[in-house]
């Protein structure tokens, strides 16, 4: 049996590649630090030979593999174990490296843009699941319905979640150009990760180049919702468009929100089915409308099959999924790693609930909200939002750039009109939690990461505090 060891395990995405890699036979160990739920407890349930902390000793003797992550902590200049695997001989691949090879024979449909990419992903891969298809996955997220995040099988088709963001330390192309898509559906092209791409210029190369290198017989399945699509339209081999625009060849009319949203999917005039959702917001029609569009196109699924597994589909953790129960005060967790995905999670709970006074916790984890380049996003992110809570920005890669402080975000977004507070531990997070919300409120948390653990124990914490 082969051996591989993936450094930085925890990640959603290394996680999910070692799962790959024991559908395929191998027997995996790993390592990593500074982890928490839901990662820490997936990598337990994957029953891995786990190690908490960078150690050499952490590696196999006798591995044949080592995968190394990208996090900024496992450089070798800093890190001992990854300094001992490259001295060790031994091969080092990226996960998306590993990725491509396990599919490599499968029709590859690769999801990409700055937002959107994991729910859709996830619908794809519990589609094609749920209509007993078989498909291989891959998603850098946490499927409610799904007992994993990835799987291997010997199906025709591969669904893998596609980044535009650098592959390794050693590696700087985009980790989605090393699948060699088939097939992508492409949800959005909005400027982000400026500490990499620093202009939007720099930031759609990567998308022209993955276009480029489709196949002849390749599709692209396109939302013309975002500028920044059409764009970029022109290198792919043939498209077809998506959206809740009027111009797209696919797209929903006839909405209704609520609790179960309903609409009717729209193919060139023509109505082809109507759908009913458990998901909110307006962006998750856009995702459906995706999804429906490539699979029905490329004849994966019936119409039927799509309607039945849609009307299922829970949805995605940290993707507007309800965390309380018992609480007055309904709360959901929003995965706010960019603007325009703290957008669409505000707006789609202004959509559900407009007669509330939405209230929003808010980490500014990844690097883009910690950018100094970045901080006229506060001047417009929280519209319509009576109040924000800004949690401290996590210091994680500080000096990597130019890093805002607590205090900056504070008086950016309360300069905007919107009441603001900071907030900096489980204490102060509940003893403001309970000033700022009533029973005519609704919670939104945004963050990529756990409020510094903050968030394990929010939910029951709400559900006891409002009933």
């Amino acid at each position: 049996m082969k051996k591989a060891h993936i450094i930085g395990v925890a990640g959603v995405a290394m996680s999910a590649t070692a799962k790959l890699l024991q559908d395929t036979g191998w027997k995996v160990s790993g390592s990593d630090d500074d982890f928490y739920p839901p990662a820490s407890n997936y990598v337990e349930k994957l029953g891995i030979d786990f190690r908490h902390g960078y150690k050499e000793e952490n590696i196999p003797k006798d591995v044949d593999l080592v995968i190394i992550g990208r996090n900024a902590k496992l450089a070798p200049e800093t890190n001992a174990e990854v300094a001992h695997a490259h001295e060790m001989g031994v091969e080092i691949k990226s996960f998306p490296e590993v990725i491509a090879e396990l599919m490599n024979e499968q029709h590859r449909i690769v999801v990409a843009g700055s937002y959107g990419k994991s729910t859709v992903t996830s619908l794809a891969a519990w589609v094609l699941t749920h209509a007993g298809k078989d498909p291989s996955y891959f998603i850098g997220a946490y499927p409610i319905d799904m007992e994993y995040t990835s799987k291997k099988t010997d199906g025709e088709v591969a669904v893998i979640e596609g980044d535009e963001y650098p592959t390794a330390h050693w590696d700087n192309q985009s980790k989605f150009l090393h699948f060699s898509a088939d097939d992508v559906l492409l949800t959005s092209v909005e400027h982000d990760h400026v500490n990499v791409f620093p202009t939007y210029k720099d930031y759609v190369k990567p998308f022209v180049k993955l276009l480029k290198g489709m196949p002849e017989h390749g599709l692209l399945v396109a939302c013309i919702d975002n500028g920044g699509v059409e764009d970029v339209l022109k290198h792919a081999p043939q498209y077809i468009t998506y959206g809740l625009n009027d111009d797209a060849l696919w797209r929903a009319e006839n909405i209704t929100y609520g609790e179960t949203t309903v609409f009717d999917l729209i193919h060139d005039g023509q109505k082809v089915i109507q759908l009913e959702t458990k998901l909110l917001g307006s962006h998750n029609v856009q995702n459906i409308v995706g999804v429906a569009a490539l699979l029905l196109t490329r004849e994966l699924v019936t119409p039927e099959e799509f309607v039945a597994a849609i009307a299922e589909f829970s949805g995605v953790r940290r993707r507007l999924n309800k965390i309380t129960n018992a609480s007055k005060v309904p709360a959901y967790e929003g995965f706010g790693s960019s603007y325009e995905k703290a957008r669409a999670a505000i707006e789609a709970i202004k959509l559900h609930y407009p007669d509330k006074n939405q209230v929003v916790l808010f980490e500014p984890h990844t690097f883009s909200w910690r950018n100094r380049d970045a901080l006229a996003w506060y001047d417009t992110v929280f519209k319509d939002v009576a109040e924000v809570l800004v949690f401290e920005p996590a210091t994680q890669g500080a000096d990597t750039h130019k890093q805002l402080t607590q205090q900056e975000i504070v008086e950016r977004t309360a300069a905007s009109g919107v009441s603001t507070r900071g907030v900096h531990d489980e204490e102060s997070v509940r003893d403001t939690l309970k000033s700022a919300l009533s029973n005519n409120s609704v919670l939104l948390v945004l963050t990529s990461g756990n409020l510094h653990g903050v968030l394990d124990s929010l939910p029951n914490w709400l559900d006891t505090t409002f009933q």
